[in-house]
């Protein structure tokens, strides 16, 4: 009797040191280990957790076919005190245990994180019936007789045979195989008798049915054939386990049996019971051999065997980081918060294992930031501190599970920055957003680059894109981006510390574009003038928004000018044409519009109505729905009955590929097939078609005496599926520390850094030059550099550059670092002097003037003037004079007259002097020739003492002339002709201006006369006078000198004065041109 379950506490210690048929035990760890185990009568079964974690494991839990394994109502199980399970092999009542057969595992947890067991099948011991018994057998005396039974059962039954109810022990001419064969050999009258087979195992025994051995005697010419029996058998087999290959024959004389293989070569152990079989024990690796059994004048047919192994994962180098280190010492890995952390599974196995992983004994799902990449790659993007914890790489197949395992610490150090803040995202267009932000609050003078993330919101293929910027910026333009998608942003700061926290997401629509691909388009006739256009609505990827209406156009294919359309609604997939013409070929198209506009339509397709002068009972219309979905290689066709199909016979179903390029005709299509299909059909599968290609698709009835009407759809097939993508690593931060030194005038100098916070392995960089301020990109020049210095060459000298550097990864880049500026050296000119000009000032000086040179590669400190009167005279023999390289003119002095001479210009900087411009010549005049020989100063003085002498008798004559019209003037006025106004001592103004010679009109020139008492001015008629006409005298008795008078008359300003200030002002008038030409 076995004591109750919960003695087993109590006695476990008992049971574990005892071991001997008292209890099975099988230890779950995350190694290699047996797929199965049997739960066999009389035997318990315990299942202990132990991987390793921690000495004392806690919070041990159990799952059964990945379910929690719960202790309530099961009365098979206990969950002992050190968190194993114990498994009886009966239940209370004395039942065999119901459910207790399934898969077991185990998980520990602890404060660092969780772990989960390879999974073991439990599997109850059991004996099936007989599947194959012995049957009646008879064979001449001397030949050979062969039984065989089949069953199954677990563990594996053994197969004994008996005969006459007794057990037939092993002998020369009996062998028992351990397939379920009993071969007797050179049979005699003796083996006559009832034979059956035996099979136990710890679940029971059954016996097979018997079967007779008769044994003839006689004629021996059925011996003198040979005859192969047993032939040999394909078999599979786990390496390490046993294979029986049997090839049994008879004959007279006895035939010789021998083997032969080809295959790969592999270490094999093997030996023979006797000649007709053979016995093999594979202990090599996975193998494919082919054996072949021959006989002395026959050869049976050739047999594959395969050796297969179980699934377990090698243990990698210890330079790379990986989970796989089969032992119970796992593996620590610590990175900082913002890192990348890479997990590396290998494995091996016949048939190849399948691989999964887990974090805390849970599946990991492929979501943005953790990406499983084939084969047997993790990848955890910007690690967090969630991040931390136990890795498992679990690889499976039929033979059983192995594992292994690595944990996972995530550091942040003190000093970090805070993360970035006040994000802000706006889209640009359909494809652009720009994201902007603010620099963190706490330590945002130690950043040293950011990284921004987008991601798609909704959808299963929402991968993460990262992208590295400088610290020197807070905004960045995402480009090709998806029209109408949902994104999230967020942005990390990186120190030479680590990585900030995310920052907070913020998520932005983009805006709406036309469509990418038109609508795939079905055509049908339902009546001579009514066609049926239906469509499918576009994918979110080809709508690019919300599609608001559809546009079809249709023409007569003789009139392709005259096209119509018409507009539905964008809820709309069908619409009837009414009211065509029939029997006439009509072309039709599609296309698809959102609120932005429409995309591109479809091809032209051609349609032909029904003709007029048909039958209506006989006309087959087009079958209707007709769908096609077409993948990369296929189009699966599906279709609905015509209206009519009482009439109908069968489908007609055709597919042409139309080729992209357009003929003069038309378009240039290739081979029509044409496949006629049963009246039943309703789908087929066109296969062995290229992929991306345009086809068209016709599907129409018939019948015996006419063809119908086709239902017509044109569209392309799928593009070849691409690899998975999966994002890489993130881009690496630019270097730092980057200092430029000219190292002469076409050479500088570049050094940098490593970045200071490095998440990838640079393999190189690249440099970017450029002239400063320069907008042109064919001046940008690049470099590359596997050191962290380079010596850029060929430049121009006494040139500004900017320089920036970027680092590369082994399949991904970094951003380019800020730029610095640094000059090249000085050097001498490498172009002369431009536009050199030579001006003759008289028979013996010659005025030289030039641009400076275009290259001038410094700052020019002097030009050089040569010249000569003899062209052939040596170059240092030639007269020269030195200028400022500030001065572009020097006067050459001293020059004989009528002489040829020839100049010629060269311009210097600190280092040395430049090329020569081209020789100019130029001939001096003769002495004492044309006008040119007089004095520039006499003639000045000449001119301006005759225009003084003009101006004072013009003085003289205006005075004189004045003084005489003033007394005539003062005369002729009438004093009594209005009443008087006064002004400035009460002088009479008069109100009307008589018609006098000396009155001139004014207008607009005179400015508003003030008011010089503190009263405001009274109101006067238009005719009113401004100003006194005349002044009395002053106190001496003497006449003041006239001054001019100024009236308002009929709204116009008069100005009355005498002569003599007439002809003043005209003559200061004429000759101010003249003044100001001598004044400057």
């Amino acid at each position: 009797d076995f004591p109750s379950l919960t003695d087993f506490n109590v006695l476990l210690l008992t049971y574990k040191s005892l071991h001997a048929l008292c209890l099975v035990s099988v230890e779950l760890s995350c190694g290699a280990g047996p797929s199965h185990v049997v739960l066999e009568p009389g035997l318990p079964l315990l299942l202990d957790c132990n991987l390793g974690a921690s000495d004392t494991p806690f919070n041990v839990s159990w799952l059964k076919d990945g379910q929690p394994l719960l202790p309530e109502g099961n009365d098979y199980l206990q969950y002992l005190v050190n968190g194993s399970v114990l498994l009886m092999p009966t239940s209370r009542n004395g039942q065999s245990p119901h459910g207790v057969a399934g898969a077991y595992s185990c998980v520990t947890g602890s404060s660092l994180g969780a772990l989960m067991s390879r999974t073991v099948n439990v599997l109850l011991a059991s004996l099936s019936k007989f599947r194959l018994e012995p049957s009646p057998q008879k064979v001449p005396t001397g030949g050979a007789a062969r039984f065989e039974c089949q069953i199954e059962g677990v563990p594996t039954p053994v197969i004994t045979w008996e005969k006459d109810e007794v057990t037939i022990p092993e002998g020369t001419r009996f062998i028992s195989l351990p397939n379920g064969v009993l071969q007797i050999l050179e049979v005699t009258k003796d083996d006559e008798g009832v034979y059956r087979c035996v099979a136990s195992n710890s679940a029971g025994k059954d016996i097979s049915h018997e079967a007779r051995l008769s044994v003839t005697t006689g004629s021996t010419e059925a011996l003198n054939r040979v005859v192969i029996v047993a032939p040999p058998q394909n078999a599979t087999v786990v390496l390490g386990h046993p294979a029986v290959m049997e090839c049994m024959a008879q004959g007279q004389p006895k035939p010789l049996v021998s083997w032969s293989r080809q295959g790969n070569t592999g270490k094999l152990s093997y030996s023979f019971l006797s000649l007709p079989l053979i016995l093999l024990f594979l202990y090599s690796t996975a193998s494919v051999f082919h054996y072949q059994c021959l006989t002395r004048r026959l050869s049976t047919q050739g047999v594959t065997m395969l050796v297969s192994m179980s699934a377990e994962p090698t243990s990698p180098g210890p330079e790379s980081l990986s989970l796989l280190l089969l032992s119970c010492k796992y593996p620590t890995v610590s990175l900082s918060r913002g890192n990348t952390a890479r997990f590396l599974c290998n494995s091996s196995g016949e048939p190849p294992p399948v691989l999964h992983w887990l974090k805390n004994g849970q599946p990991i799902k492929s979501l943005r930031r953790v990406k499983t990449q084939s084969p047997g790659v993790l990848l955890i993007n910007q690690l967090a501190l969630e991040d931390a914890g136990y890795y498992q790489c679990i690889a499976e197949n039929w033979l059983g599970t192995a594992c292994a395992t690595a944990r996972l610490t995530v550091i942040v150090r003190e000093g970090l920055p805070s993360p970035p803040r006040h994000l802000s995202a706006a889209p640009y267009s359909s494809t652009t957003a720009l994201l902007s932000w603010e620099k963190p609050e706490y330590n945002s003078d130690q950043i040293i680059g950011y990284s921004v993330h987008c991601h798609s919101t909704a959808g299963s293929d929402n991968g993460e894109y990262e992208f590295a910027m400088n610290n020197d910026t807070t905004e960045y333009l995402f480009r090709e981006l998806l029209p109408h998608t949902t994104y999230t942003f967020f942005v990390v700061a990186y120190s030479p510390m680590g990585a900030s926290s995310p920052s907070l997401p913020i998520t932005v629509e983009m805006l709406e574009d036309v469509p990418s691909a038109p609508p795939q388009l079905y055509i049908a006739s339902t009546s001579r003038t009514d066609v049926k256009v239906k469509w499918h609505p576009l994918s979110s990827e080809q709508s690019r928004g919300v599609v608001t209406h559809y546009r079809i156009e249709y023409s007569i294919l003789d009139q392709p000018d005259s096209v119509f359309s018409v507009e539905v609604g964008g809820n709309e997939t069908h619409f009837t044409l009414r009211g065509l013409q029939p029997s006439q070929t009509y072309l039709l198209r599609i296309a698809a519009g959102t609120a932005i506009g429409f995309g591109v339509p479809s091809e032209w397709v051609q349609h032909k109505t029904p003709p007029i002068d048909s039958d209506d009972s006989m006309v087959i219309f087009a079958p209707t729905e007709l769908k096609v979905r077409a993948s990369v290689n296929t189009l699966n066709v599906t279709w609905q009955p015509s209206p009519n199909h009482t009439l109908v016979s069968g489908y007609k179903l055709s597919c042409r590929e139309v080729e992209a390029e357009e003929a003069a005709n038309g378009e240039r299509t290739t081979q029509t097939h044409t496949i006629r299909l049963r009246k039943k059909a309703r789908y087929h599968l066109l296969t062995g078609l290229g992929p991306d290609r345009q086809f068209e698709v016709r599907l129409w009835a018939f019948n015996k005496q006419t063809d119908g009407a086709a239902a017509v759809w044109k569209g392309k097939t799928e593009k070849p599926h691409a690899p998975p993508t999966t994002p890489g690593p993130p881009p690496p931060m630019p270097p730092s520390n980057i200092q430029a030194t000219a190292n002469s005038s076409t050479s500088i100098w570049l050094r940098w850094e490593k970045p200071r916070f490095n998440n990838v392995r640079i393999i190189n960089y690249t440099v970017r030059c450029s002239p400063a301020g320069t907008t042109n990109a064919s001046l940008v020049t690049y470099y590359t550099s596997s050191t962290q210095e380079i010596l850029l060459g060929a430049l121009k000298p006494f040139t500004r550059y900017e320089l920036a550097v970027q680092s590369n990864g082994a399949n991904v880049v970094g951003p380019f670092s800020g730029t610095v500026e640094e000059s090249t050296l000085v050097d001498r000119p490498s172009t002369p002097p431009e536009e050199l000009q030579l001006t003759m000032l008289d028979s013996s000086s010659v005025l030289v003037s030039w641009h400076p040179p275009l290259e001038p590669n410094g700052i020019i400190i002097s030009y050089w003037i040569l010249y000569s009167g003899n062209l052939s005279e040596p170059e240092h023999l030639w007269k020269n004079v030195s200028q400022d390289g500030s001065i572009t003119s020097v006067e050459v002095q001293g020059l004989a007259s009528g002489t040829r001479y020839f100049f010629k210009v060269g311009a210097s900087t600190e280092v040395g002097s430049g090329p020569y411009s081209p020789i100019k010549e130029v001939h001096t005049l003769h002495q004492g020739y044309g006008m040119c020989q007089l004095d520039i100063h006499a003639v000045t003085g000449i001119i301006v003492g005759v225009c003084l002498g003009l101006i004072c008798i013009l003085l003289c004559m205006c005075f004189s002339f004045r003084n005489s019209k003033s007394r005539e003037l003062s005369g002729a006025l009438d004093s009594t002709a209005v009443i008087p106004q006064y002004k400035r001592g009460g002088c009479p103004i008069p109100s009307n201006i008589p018609e006098c010679s000396n009155s001139y009109e004014l207008e607009t020139l005179m400015p508003a006369v003030s008011q010089e008492s503190g009263q405001p001015p009274a109101e006067a008629p238009e005719e009113q006078s401004l100003m006194a006409s005349a002044n009395p005298l002053n106190g001496e008795g003497h006449a003041p000198a006239p001054e001019p008078k100024v009236y308002i008359f009929k709204g116009k300003v008069y100005f009355q004065m005498g002569i003599g200030y007439f002809f003043s002002v005209c003559c200061i008038y004429i000759n101010f041109p003249f003044f100001h030409f001598f004044s400057l």
